[in-house]
């Protein structure tokens, strides 16, 4: 059973990430009283019910964010379960009437790993973007960013850290391997000797990992990722009770086993020195989760880095539209789409920031 004040304050970022407003959340959050599996008035229970509103009206998309939330931060039980079960049934009858969307199972190693893809083609092969979120993050939330890699002429699979959502991939010292077996999957429908990661948080610490031996990866944009400190010191003794709790999930250890396992996943400078490409990193300068030396660490050793800093905390709840903006710029720019676009969404971007700016400029 998860902690429900910690639940609601770190499941802000998340919604409004998804494009839930707070008059649509947090009438919500105000209903939800505890976390009991299957209880009236339960995380699980409300975000659900809310959802099942939304697909009888017949709105997939509205129904699966709020089934999305339901099942945060991890499946524990049936509730949880239930909501999975409910997502990934909205998202797969929305799929089914657009154009260009996919199933794509991409074998890894024993297991096989269902990611959805658009752009895919044997006949006219795009430059390729793989989309990943962190560690709460499932694959059926990322739909409006494949709707814009189509857009953009890309081809694109989103997936999801293993672990989560219906990745049973281990999360251990060789998860990294996860980009490649992609690549490897789609390398007869998409030029995969163009590809751009687009992995946030713990998923960008996978990339820049498979980045340092895979030379079809060109690029990477990520957000809050761990890389070394983290890992190896004793940072993660002070994590919120969630994060702790869902590393240990996707591990299939318990929390008090951290440190028996962390150690194993830290990129070492040699690994960031191997990393030759453009990496786009987009910092949280009162992050909670990852240490600042972590930052220090890739400013040291990776060649091509450009950061984008925030004054607030993991994920930048307050600056989501800003950085969706900054993202979208990158992946713009890595990828060569047309200049006039490109600036324009800069523009949008800078101007964007300088309003947020001078708002907390006033309020201080």
């Amino acid at each position: 059973m998860n902690d429900v004040a910690e639940l609601k304050g770190f499941i802000v970022v998340h919604a409004k990430a998804q494009g839930l407003r707070p008059a649509t959340y947090q009438p919500l959050l105000d209903r939800i009283t505890g976390d009991e599996d299957g209880a009236p008035g339960s995380w699980a229970v409300v975000w659900r019910e809310a959802g099942e509103a939304l697909e009888e009206r017949g709105d997939l998309l509205g129904a699966n964010r709020h089934y999305v939330m339901a099942r945060f931060p991890f499946v524990d039980g049936p509730s949880r379960a239930l909501a999975q079960e409910r997502y990934l049934r909205a998202f797969g009858r929305w799929s089914t009437a657009q154009r260009d969307f996919e199933p794509v199972e991409v074998p890894v190693g024993d297991h096989v790993v269902r990611c959805w893809a658009t752009g895919l083609s044997a006949a006219e092969p795009r430059p390729l973007v793989v989309i990943c979120g962190g560690i709460v993050s499932v694959k059926e939330q990322w739909a409006p960013t494949l709707r814009l890699a189509r857009r953009l002429g890309l081809a694109a699979v989103v997936t999801e850290m293993p672990g989560v959502g219906e990745n049973t991939l281990p999360y251990d010292a060789d998860a990294h391997r996860l980009f490649t077996g992609i690549l490897d999957a789609v390398a007869d429908r998409a030029d995969t000797a163009r590809t751009t990661a687009l992995a946030l948080s713990f998923s960008g610490h996978l990339a820049l990992r498979r980045a340092a031996e895979d030379d079809r990866i060109t690029g990477v944009i990520t957000a809050g990722a761990p890389v070394g400190a983290f890992f190896t010191g004793d940072w993660w003794r002070g994590l919120p009770r969630v994060t702790a709790d869902t590393l240990a999930h996707l591990a299939g250890r318990s929390p008090d086993e951290l440190d028996k396992f962390l150690p194993d996943l830290a990129l070492t400078e040699d690994h960031l020195d191997a990393v030759r490409v453009p990496v786009r990193y987009l910092a949280s300068l009162r992050d909670e989760v990852v240490p600042p030396d972590d930052l220090a660490l890739l400013r040291a050793h990776v060649r091509d880095l450009v950061v984008q800093e925030n004054d607030d905390v993991h994920g930048s709840p307050a600056h989501v539209l800003e950085s969706r903006l900054w993202v979208v710029e990158s992946l713009m720019r890595l990828t060569g789409r047309p200049g006039g676009r490109t600036a324009l969404v800069g523009a949008l971007r800078r101007a964007l920031r300088g309003f947020q700016n001078r708002r907390s400029h006033n309020d201080g």
